[in-house]
């Protein structure tokens, strides 16, 4: 039964197999097998899902018109494990070694458990699929035993009972707002987040690990937990009114300064308010650094204006363009670059703080708190992709994550001082080279001047050529300007993990502000 149908969902099975062979060629040890075993195994059972997904046998409501993309998501937290793994290795710290294996296990055991679940949610129960799940979990399951120390075991439990339990919630709240695969991606990320923060809350160690570290996941876990608690709040509540507003605002204030900042406080020891301004204001280039930012981020409101502006004035349904969505992504290009070159620090930093205010607009919007929420949610519909199909919207967040994930995922104390060799030193620009070059520029030229379509798909064969021909221009800008890269003949390597990249940008019906620059940033690590 529709074979057309699933000409696209192959093609991109393949990719993603390619970039899971290539990873298993370099690391070659008993995970990579473990990850083969994984993929075919998440290829088989996503043709379950797809078809739970077509006749609405599936349990929560997900994401219309996108197949549910299990095995480009599942295959993504364990391939970081396994780089992650081998980059420390080679730099011989032992602790993010060990770190890196847990990383993978726990994305392994998380992605075997949606595969049971919807194997047990199938009817009539497909046998060889059965097999298959069996023959994979058991593989995996022997590798982690003979493998893991018993507390990696019982954190790895520990992560996968947290996402249990987010998935209920979340996927219950929010309908239509994920596919399986990045809820997947989306909570496992952030299970495993509470779950290192429970941990190292517990056992406070000086000098383990930066503040930073400990800002991104306060931060994150706050902000998660502001949203919880407001989403069961306002099932009892008339969440428009005066009152609640004031609510909304004190209770805001109530969890940011009763809960997160003596929460700070434990974990680095010092004030957290007086460390971030030292912090922002530490040197010359970091003040200049943030009134770029400023600009920017004021021509970015300027831009929403201005639409919105042509929007009334032309009385009638105008969604903006392409071209003018894409604006957006380049003004991100433009904020990441110049904190990549001159302070890596900084821009972890405020890409933390800006993903706060992100989710915390997205609440009011969300909930239509009194003095803003109707006018954002006014302003943002323009900039709607069909993408947004449920209640929240999520595309910006996606873009923001895409672009920060490389930065922070950067194992920075495994990295060699001084220049790091090869394509590793392009780790930390994955984000700006898949989504703020490769995308940007495939969708412009694509939509522009595009003719010959690839099989199955709305991408364009010149779009994607194009966007590899920007990348690999974009890599020899970045060697030119950030001169503690240096690429020594590696360039083979580079070529083709960005073109594989780029053609599962091309195929892939995910949101792929959120997959591309994980898989680049795989590539390049291994």
């Amino acid at each position: 039964t529709g074979i057309m149908l699933n000409k696209p969902v192959l093609v991109e099975s393949l990719i993603v197999f390619t970039i899971v062979l290539c990873v298993h060629a370099v690391v070659w040890d008993r995970y990579s097998w473990c990850s083969v075993a994984l993929a075919i195994q998440a290829f088989y059972v996503q043709f379950k899902w797809d078809r739970l997904l077509q006749l609405g046998g599936a349990v929560f409501q997900f994401r219309a018109a996108a197949n549910s993309g299990l095995l480009p998501a599942s295959m993504v937290i364990p391939l970081l494990g396994v780089t992650m793994k081998e980059r420390c290795k080679a730099a011989g710290i032992v602790y993010f070694e060990r770190f890196g294996i847990v990383v993978a296990s726990t994305g392994m055991l998380v992605a075997l458990f949606l595969s049971v679940i919807a194997v047990g949610i199938t009817k009539p129960v497909p046998t060889n699929t059965c097999i298959l799940t069996g023959v994979a979990g058991s593989i995996i399951i022997y590798t982690m035993k003979h493998s893991l120390t018993v507390s990696e075991v019982i954190e790895v439990l520990e992560v996968l009972l947290i996402f249990v339990y987010l998935s209920m919630i979340l996927l219950y709240l929010l309908p239509r707002c994920f596919t399986p695969g990045e809820a997947l991606l989306v909570l496992g990320g952030v299970s495993f987040v509470l779950n290192q923060l429970i941990k190292r809350s517990l056992n406070v160690v000086e000098g383990r690990g930066e503040p930073i570290d400990f800002f991104l996941l306060v931060a994150v876990i706050g902000v998660i937990l502001l949203g919880l608690f407001f989403t069961v709040l306002f099932i009892f509540m008339d969440s428009g009114t005066w009152i609640s507003s004031m609510f909304f605002h004190m209770m805001t204030a109530v969890l940011g300064l009763g809960v997160i900042m003596p929460w700070l406080y434990r974990l680095i020891q010092r004030n957290p308010l007086f460390w971030l301004l030292q912090f922002l204001f530490q040197t010359q280039t970091r003040v200049y650094l943030l009134v770029f930012w400023t600009f920017l981020a004021a021509s970015a409101c300027g831009i929403v204006f201005y639409q919105n502006a042509k929007r009334s004035s032309e009385s009638k349904k105008h969604q903006a363009s392409t071209i003018t969505r894409k604006y957006f992504h380049f003004i991100v290009v433009a904020t990441y670059v110049p904190g990549l070159i001159y302070d890596r620090q900084l821009l972890y930093v405020a890409a933390v703080l800006c993903l706060a205010v992100f989710i915390f607009l997205e609440y009011i919007r969300y909930f239509r708190i009194k003095p803003f929420g109707q006018t954002l949610r006014h302003l943002l519909s323009l900039f709607l992709d069909e993408r947004d199909s449920g209640p929240l919207i999520l595309t910006h967040i996606y873009l923001l994550l895409g672009m920060s994930l490389p930065v922070w995922l950067f194992p920075r104390s495994c990295a060699p001082k001084g220049s790091l060799s090869g394509a590793g030193a392009l780790v930390p620009y994955a984000g700006v080279l898949a989504v703020g070059v490769g995308d940007t520029i495939a969708s412009v030229f694509g939509s522009t001047m595009g003719e010959i379509k690839w099989p199955g798909t709305k991408k364009t064969f010149e779009g994607t050529m194009t966007a590899i021909f920007a990348q690999i221009i974009a890599v020899a800008l970045i060697l030119i300007f950030d001169s503690n890269v240096n690429l020594n003949s590696s360039y083979a390597w580079i070529l083709a993990s960005v073109s594989l990249v780029s053609l599962l940008e091309a195929y892939t019906t995910q949101i792929d502000n959120l997959l591309l620059p994980l898989y680049l940033q795989i590539m390049f690590m291994a």
